[in-house]
């Protein structure tokens, strides 16, 4: 393995050593703020969206763009004409939703969306235990996906939300595992990009988890059940305070979902990216020797975080509905408790 590291560093020191012999009367006169500046906006420019699907070519400074399409619709006259950008760039920019421009448009980061879910559902059909006859499934790749989904339900939903209410939610968690678990592995191949790195997405998965909980709370209280826990069982004085610090509370958990997960899959991009441009920014192919060893164990890393941020979503989405649906076995609990008082007081009366 170090072996297979030191050769790793050298190879890729005399690529960047060729490259910048080849660069270097181009960039002669430029200082090292510049060439900071060049590796911060490359990084900027690869961890976020864009309406084009880049291709760069090993060895070169070629780039293949696969211009996406881009779906725009003007809630009125004019909304979607194109401005200057308002940051200082060269090119020109649609207004927002705010300026009556409602942009439908296919992203990079939407293309990845959608692969994962291709690539997902083509790993399930050909790893999935077609034949009911035999429980046991054959192959390493059944195996592992039949022990990820009992991890999922029995040690996820079930401890989480219980034996009872936990099944019927399994399907749901199961789908954000696997979906969070595939976007989250795409980004480490080469010309991919990480969907879970942009904060519209992982804000999209916390409101399918937020929507999912405060259903399983309306189906396990009912809607007075629901709504008599907005006031925290506190009396009806306390009201005004208590019922929109509750009402905040119902929407700092998927806030916490959203941020953990985009905050955690884009640092470590920004970091490995950060490590192979130190190269570029001292200008010393010598450089490689210490920080493409230290890129690659972040890469490694950056695996295991895949699976850890897929297993954190889950397990709090988990947890939140298993709140939610406790609130009517309180809310049972708490009528049951005033039925066999108010019994037990009638026959002492009696």
């Amino acid at each position: 393995m170090r072996k297979a590291m030191v050769l790793f560093a050298c190879l890729f020191a005399g690529t960047v050593w060729a490259s910048s012999q080849a660069g270097e009367h181009g960039v002669a006169n430029e200082d090292k703020d510049a060439e900071g500046e060049d590796v911060a906006g490359y990084i900027l420019h690869h961890v976020s969206d864009s309406n084009e699907y880049e291709f760069e070519v090993p060895l070169s400074h070629n780039h293949i763009p696969i211009h996406l399409p881009q779906i725009l619709i003007p809630l009125k006259e004019g909304a979607c004409t194109p401005v200057a950008d308002p940051h200082g760039g060269h090119g020109e920019v649609y207004p927002g939703l705010g300026a009556g421009c409602l942009d439908l448009s296919i992203t990079k980061h939407t293309v990845m969306m959608w692969l994962a879910a291709l690539l997902l559902i083509g790993s399930l059909m050909i790893w999935s235990n077609r034949d009911k006859t035999k429980l046991v499934p054959r192959g390493a790749g059944a195996n592992l996906f039949e022990m990820l989904v009992l991890f999922v339900r029995d040690e996820l939903a079930i401890k989480n939300i219980g034996k009872e209410e936990g099944p019927r939610y399994v399907p749901y968690l199961l789908t954000a595992f696997f979906f969070i678990l595939f976007m989250n592995l795409l980004g480490l191949f080469p010309w991919m990009a990480t969907a879970t790195g942009n904060i519209a997405i992982t804000c999209g998965l916390a409101l399918c988890t937020f929507f999912v909980t405060q259903a399983a709370g309306i189906r396990a209280a009912g809607i007075g059940g629901y709504l008599k826990h907005l006031t925290g069982g506190v009396a009806p004085w306390l009201w005004p305070i208590m019922i929109p610090v509750e009402f905040l509370g119902l929407f700092t958990k998927p806030f916490a979902l959203t941020i953990r997960l985009f905050a955690n899959m884009l640092a470590g991009h920004i970091v490995i990216f950060f490590l192979l441009g130190l190269i570029f920014m001292l200008r010393n192919p010598a450089v490689a020797l210490v920080s493409v060893p230290f890129a690659f164990g972040i890469y490694l890393l950056e695996l295991f975080v895949a699976f850890v941020q897929a297993y954190v979503f889950t397990m709090l989405s988990a947890l939140f509905i298993g709140m939610s649906v406790a609130m009517g076995h309180h809310h049972d609990d708490h009528h049951e408790g005033g039925a066999s008082h108010d019994h037990g007081k009638a026959h002492h009366l009696g």
